[in-house]
C-alpha cells in the first residue's frame, strides 16, 4: 500500500502548499481522493500516470477539496482517454460538473460515470475482487464524508516444499491457494494448511477529510492500519476547530487511540501555523505512531 500526498493544507492555496487531494495504491489499483485545485500540476511532479487513475472520490463540496475536478476530467478529454472515469461524491458533484462541461463545451470522449452519495450511515460505494470501499459519515458544515479502503483477505501461499514432497500437479496449484484440500491417487487427504502458509494479513486505510471531533467514526473505523485525520488547528485554538467544525491535532490523536489505530498521519493544516512539527508534537502526547502528511510525500505501508 503507498499513499502520496499531492497535497494536505486547509481552504487558501499558497506557491508553497496545496489544498487537499492524495493518491492511494492499494493491490494494483490507484484512487485518487479529493482534487483540490493544483491537483494536475501535483500530480505531474510526482510523476503519477493519469491513465491509471480511473476512480476518483470526493468527500464534500467545499472548493479546496474539488475546484481542480473539472480542470482534470477536461485534461483527460484532451488526452483522448477512452478509459471509463468514475467519481463518488455528494449529490449535486453531478450538476456541477455537467453545468462547467456543458457551458464550455468541453463534453468528454470518454464514459464520466457519477455516484452521488446522500446516506448518513456508512455504506459500501466500490467493491470488486481485491479492494472494497466504505463511506466514513463525518460532521462538518455540510455533507461530508470520509473514505475506507479495505483490502480483502487474499489466496493462501503455496508452501512449494510441501506440494513438491507430495508431487502434487502445478494444475492444481490454484485450487491449493484457493484454500481446497487435494486427495493424492491413493486415496490420502493431504489438508490444505500442510500444503500452504497463511495469507498477508489485508490492510485498510481511513481517510477523514474536514470533521469535527467525532466518535460515532469509532466503530467504522476500528483496528484500521492508517488513518489520516484532518488537523486544522492546534488545541491553543480549540475554540476555532469547534465553531468551524474541524479537528485539532489532540482530538484526532483521541480518535486513533480510541480506534486501535495502528498509524496516524496528519493534515489539512491551518496555513496560520509556520511549522506543522507543533501538530505531530502535541498529537504524540497522547498516541504515540504519528505521521505529518507533507505536499509530495509519500509513505509505503508493507
Amino acid at each position: 500500500m503507498k499513499l502520496t500526498i499531492l497535497g494536505c493544507y486547509a481552504a487558501t492555496p499558497r506557491t508553497i502548499t496545496n489544498p487537499t487531494s492524495q493518491v492511494l495504491e492499494i493491490r494494483n489499483r490507484m484512487f485518487l481522493i479529493d482534487c483540490g485545485e493544483g491537483t494536475q500540476v501535483q500530480l505531474r511532479k510526482n510523476k503519477i500516470k493519469f491513465s491509471k487513475i480511473n476512480h476518483i472520490f470526493i468527500s464534500h463540496l467545499h472548493g479546496d477539496h474539488f475546484y481542480g475536478l473539472v480542470g482534470l476530467i477536461s485534461t483527460f478529454m484532451l488526452l483522448n482517454r477512452q478509459t471509463d472515469l468514475h467519481i463518488y461524491g455528494p449529490k449535486g458533484i453531478k450538476e456541477i460538473i455537467l453545468l462547467q462541461l456543458r457551458f464550455s463545451n468541453s463534453f468528454t470522449g470518454y464514459n464520466l460515470y457519477f455516484h452521488e452519495l446522500t446516506a448518513t450511515e456508512s455504506e459500501i460505494i466500490y467493491e470488486d475482487e481485491k479492494v472494497i470501499v466504505k463511506t466514513i459519515p463525518l460532521k462538518h458544515r455540510i455533507y461530508t464524508n470520509g473514505f475506507l479502503f479495505q483490502e480483502k483477505i487474499g489466496d493462501r501461499k503455496l508452501n512449494v516444499q510441501a506440494v513438491e514432497k507430495y508431487e502434487i500437479e502445478t494444475c492444481y496449484y490454484q485450487n491449493i491457494k484457493n484454500g481446497k484440500d487435494i486427495t493424492l491417487d491413493n486415496g490420502t487427504i493431504i489438508p490444505n494448511e500442510t500444503l500452504t502458509f497463511d495469507p498477508i494479513p489485508p490492510k485498510s486505510y481511513a481517510f477523514c477529510s474536514d470533521t469535527m471531533y467525532d466518535e460515532t467514526i469509532i466503530p467504522i473505523i476500528q483496528n484500521a492500519d492508517i488513518l489520516y485525520h484532518e488537523t486544522t488547528f492546534l488545541e491553543t485554538e480549540a475554540d476555532k476547530a469547534e465553531k468551524t467544525m474541524h479537528s485539532t491535532a489532540k482530538e484526532a490523536a483521541q480518535i486513533a487511540t480510541k480506534a486501535n489505530i495502528k498509524q496516524l498521519i496528519l493534515g489539512h493544516y491551518s496555513t496560520r501555523y509556520s511549522n506543522i512539527e507543533l501538530f505531530k508534537d502535541e498529537a504524540q502526547t497522547i498516541f504515540p505512531n504519528v505521521l505529518l502528511a507533507d505536499d509530495g510525500k509519500s509513505f509505503e505501508f508493507d
